[in-house]
């Protein structure tokens, strides 16, 4: 499935060039077969993969490629037969614990050799922990996008607000913008992931990275102390009245207006909801963003920033061709060609690549490349398993409604983590 896009594949043909090294894989000229699947089934992301891949055909004349493109939804159900039986040589799927199911089935190839390599060693640093199971890795990245705090840069200014960079700011803050009639956040937790956005930034900066993830596997208890200081500190906000009323009731998308109308001042949110906001007539001079702020002296920053991967099943044939095609999407230039303009329109992982000329992406770039020394968590969804994570998320979104009854609420969670994990 060669993509027809000849612009597309033109640029990955210059940036290929420009790429050179190892990491391009031009050095070495391959033969044999390469079969990839693919669960990039959206017209831009299949066509933007689609380039890529014929550009490294073009590269290697000799390598006959087979591509096939399986609708999103449908792979997710379809990938563990596939892993088992006739595998493909490289196969997209995602970071942390949503890969650990194969990585513990045997189904993913250990790539630690590739992540030894120098130029991946010092390029993706950043998402290793994400790649990282048993102290070995287990697949590369692609591409990710940031989360972090979207305002209404035009309402702060009204109010004589900054950027927080410490709680005791961000609180302050938080309350002039109620007392100015507003609420400090929207948030729609009618589906309750967005509630989870919060535990992870809260917990994530009230006790590290490393505690965060022992969490989520299961290794804590939910009436630890550490995880009651993380709510007291949710419950500072909440009790302010820093979100809007009624969230429960809302989705995502229906709590943007709030921010639109000005009734609230910003958006714990990822970078995909700046095209709406745009799209219902902010502009670039009324939004900004900046980094969730420390809370506990000492805790280095960790980001939430979902990450799509290519990984080499355990039962692939082209093991060699596999290798260096994934050196290839993980070289600076190829992320950048793939995830900018009408592409993927995320960021590339690789701290060489660079962004289009938008201020919320180059923002997002230099966040995630070199102002998040803690860690790069996948969202709490993807970082613990699909029982535990409806259970605490259903949970979140509880405690937002009555935070009175938190004492319960964890009691109710710890009961679960005890069936599911132990």
């Amino acid at each position: 499935m060669r993509s027809m896009l000849k612009a597309s594949i033109a640029a990955l043909a210059t940036t290929a060039v420009m790429a050179g090294g190892a990491l391009a894989g031009s050095h070495e000229k391959l033969s044999g077969d390469l079969v990839i699947f693919l669960d990039t089934s959206n017209p831009a992301p299949r066509a933007t993969m689609e380039a890529a891949i014929a550009q490294f055909g073009e590269m290697h004349p000799d390598l006959n490629i087979e591509t096939t493109v399986i609708d999103r939804e449908a792979y997710k159900t379809q990938i563990r037969n596939f892993l088992t039986a006739n595998a493909p040589d490289v196969a997209t799927w995602y970071a942390a614990n949503r890969m650990r199911p194969y990585v513990e089935a045997g189904l993913f190839e250990d790539v630690s050799d590739l992540w030894a390599e120098d130029p991946i060693a010092s390029e993706l640093a950043s998402t290793k922990g994400a790649l990282t199971i048993d102290d070995k890795q287990w697949g590369v990245p692609y591409t990710y996008y940031q989360w972090g705090v979207y305002y209404r840069k035009d309402i702060y200014e009204e109010l004589g607000l900054e950027e927080p960079s410490d709680w005791d700011t961000f609180k302050a803050n938080c309350q002039k913008i109620v007392d100015s009639g507003r609420a400090c956040f929207t948030i729609g937790t009618k589906f309750l992931w967005t509630a989870g956005g919060w535990f992870d930034y809260l917990n994530m900066r009230t006790n590290g990275f490393d505690f965060h993830m022992d969490l989520a596997a299961g290794n804590v208890s939910w009436e630890d102390d550490r995880v009651k200081a993380t709510f007291a500190n949710w419950a500072e906000l909440v009790e302010m009245g820093a979100f809007i009323d009624n969230h429960q009731t809302y989705s995502w998308q229906e709590a943007l207006p709030f921010m639109v109308n000005g009734e609230a001042a910003a958006y714990l949110m990822g970078n995909f909801a700046v095209s709406p906001l745009r799209e219902a007539g902010l502009t670039d001079d009324q939004l900004d963003f900046y980094q969730f702020p420390a809370i506990t002296d000492g805790i280095e920053l960790a980001e939430d920033a979902p990450t799509d991967t290519f990984h080499i099943p355990v039962n692939a044939t082209n093991k060699d061709n596999a290798r260096a095609f994934l050196r290839f999407m993980v070289s600076p230039d190829v992320q950048t060609q793939i995830n900018n303009g009408q592409n993927l329109g995320q960021l590339p992982v690789n701290a060489n690549s660079s962004v289009d000329d938008d201020k919320f992406l180059n923002q997002g770039f230099s966040m995630l490349s070199s102002n998040s020394p803690g860690g790069v968590a996948q969202f709490w969804d993807r970082d613990t398993g699909a029982e535990m994570a409806k259970a605490s998320m259903e949970g979140f979104q509880e405690f937002m409604v009555k935070p009175g009854e938190i004492d319960r609420i964890l009691a109710r969670l710890e009961r679960a983590r005890q069936r599911i994990y132990e």
